[in-house]
């Protein structure tokens, strides 16, 4: 027996020992040659590879046995591919676990309101962070891969800042922002007031766009879309320069002379009567909201007044001294509705 009670006892304190060295292994400190390190792992790469690779620089050692120590205490050794930040001194089991968990970088990319879809693709083709897959596409195909065929792209994707991880394809970037635009309006609408002159949703993101693009000042969109309502339900013409602008191009910079406004397209509303085709822009949560809740007044026009905010008029005389007032003599900045 006493043989046997050593001999247990011998394999006792091996596992003990085992489990303690293990322990240590596992909760080393991952120390760097710097306060911080961008690890990338790839697709299909194990623990063992990725700790060989932190050994190579001294950041970590025995990888072979720290395998081994996380699989016999059970953690999980599934890791994920993606970009992580491994700070200096983090315990080799923090770092484990957050590679199991996929607690990638994250990279950001804002879509800011007012900007076309021209603007839009440029922005996410400069992203180092994005993955390519579209360059090469037109508009029309885009919209196809990503299950909208046929539907113009403008004003599709909601203005927001948006967090993805390396490697990320621009189509997943854009379908998240169609996808938001898509629950965005889907709320204001359900949320609009009574007797507004849209018939449905897609008219009321084209006016949200057209407000996007008048409006420099945030608490002016409510008092701008009032206006454009009114004359809508009036059969006044919009008669708003950005329309006109996107008529001629939507990468338009130069400013509109006597023969733009008088160039019939389908986006000029200063020769056509009621909402241009499509949005000319992309739509905040501000511009829908004011489109859906127009404030209520009597203002039928409106000028820029030179400093981001605008005169408001009920009649056309008051318009025009503001106009002679604000604009004689300048390049006019935003809405000419003076007819």
């Amino acid at each position: 027996m006493r043989p046997l009670l050593i001999l247990l006892l011998v394999v006792l304190i091996a596992a003990v020992g085992g489990a303690v060295h293990g322990w240590r292994l596992l909760n080393q400190p991952v120390n760097l040659p710097t306060e911080s390190m961008e690890l990338e792992v790839q697709a299909g790469e194990t623990l063992s590879g990725v700790l060989r690779r932190l050994e190579a620089v001294g950041a970590v050692h025995s990888p072979r046995q720290v395998v081994w120590a996380a699989r016999v205490g059970g953690l999980d050794l599934g890791i994920k591919a993606g970009e992580y930040l491994v700070t200096s001194g983090i315990p080799l089991t923090a770092l484990v676990t957050q590679l199991v968990e996929g607690r990638t970088v994250l990279h950001a990319l804002t879509i800011v309101e007012g900007w076309t879809f021209n603007q839009m693709r440029r922005a996410m083709e400069a992203h180092p962070a994005l993955e390519q897959t579209l360059t090469q596409l037109d508009s029309d195909s885009i919209m196809t891969r990503l299950n909208r065929p046929g539907v113009h792209p403008e004003g599709r994707f909601f203005p927001d800042t948006y967090l993805f991880s390396r490697g990320v394809t621009d189509l997943a970037f854009l379908e998240r922002a169609l996808l938001m635009m898509d629950r965005k309006l889907e709320e204001a609408w359900a949320a609009r007031d009574g007797g507004l002159p849209y018939d449905t949703p897609f008219d009321a993101l084209i006016m949200a766009s057209i407000i996007e693009r008048e409006a420099k000042i945030a608490a002016e969109r409510p008092i701008i879309a009032g206006v454009f309502v009114r004359r809508l339900q009036r059969g006044m013409r919009l008669q708003t320069d950005p329309t006109v602008m996107y008529g001629v191009s939507p990468d338009f910079t130069d400013r509109l002379r006597t023969h733009h406004l008088r160039t019939d397209t389908p986006y000029n509303t200063y020769t056509r009567h009621g909402l241009p085709p499509t949005p000319i822009a992309m739509p905040g949560a501000g511009a829908l909201e004011a489109a859906m809740r127009p404030s209520v007044g009597e203002y039928l026009y409106f000028v820029a007044k030179g400093d981001g905010s605008h005169h408001f008029s009920v009649t056309l005389e008051e318009h025009n001294r503001a106009v002679a007032r604000y604009q004689l003599g300048r390049q006019v900045d935003g809405s000419r509705t003076e007819r």
